[in-house]
C-alpha cells in the first residue's frame, strides 16, 4: 500500500505550486518523455490531461500531462533509490533505454530527411515540366 494520495482526491483551493508539465519532470525523473504518464501510474503520482480528444478521421488533438508537484518529488526518491519498477528501455540512465532513444532519433532524422528529399525532387519534376511545356512549339 503507497502512502501517496488517491487520484481523484481534490486539492485544496488555494494550491500553493503550479503542476509541472512533462519537459520538467522529465528533468527529474530518468525516464525519457514520452513514458512519463506511464512511470507516473507506476509511482502514484497524479497526472493531469489536458487534450487528447478524438476528432474523428482526422486523429486526435494533442495530449498535454501535468504532474503533482509534491508527488513528481517524492517519486523522483522513490525512482533514484530504485523502489519503482521501470522498464530499462523507457528509462535514460540504462543502455537499452539510451540505445531506444538513439534509434528512435536516428530514424526520425532519416524518415524526415526522405520527406524533405522527396518534396524538392517533386518541386524540380514539376519546374522541369513547365520550363519543357512553356518551350515545345
Amino acid at each position: 500500500m503507497s502512502n501517496a494520495p488517491e487520484p481523484a482526491t481534490p486539492e485544496s483551493g488555494h494550491e500553493e505550486e503550479e503542476w509541472l508539465g512533462s519537459r520538467e519532470v522529465a528533468k527529474l525523473w530518468p525516464v525519457r518523455e514520452q513514458w512519463l504518464p506511464g512511470v507516473a501510474g507506476r509511482a502514484d503520482v497524479r497526472v493531469r490531461r489536458i487534450g487528447g480528444a478524438s476528432r474523428g478521421t482526422w486523429g486526435a488533438e494533442p495530449t498535454f500531462y501535468y504532474f503533482h508537484p509534491g508527488d513528481v518529488r517524492r517519486a523522483a526518491a522513490a525512482i533514484a533509490e530504485g523502489q519503482v519498477d521501470i522498464p530499462s528501455k523507457w528509462r535514460t540512465d540504462t543502455p537499452d533505454g539510451r540505445r531506444e532513444e538513439f534509434w528512435g532519433t536516428l530514424a526520425a532524422r532519416v524518415a524526415g530527411t526522405l520527406m524533405l528529399a522527396v518534396l524538392v525532387v517533386a518541386v524540380l519534376l514539376l519546374l522541369g515540366t513547365a520550363v519543357f511545356l512553356l518551350t515545345v512549339d
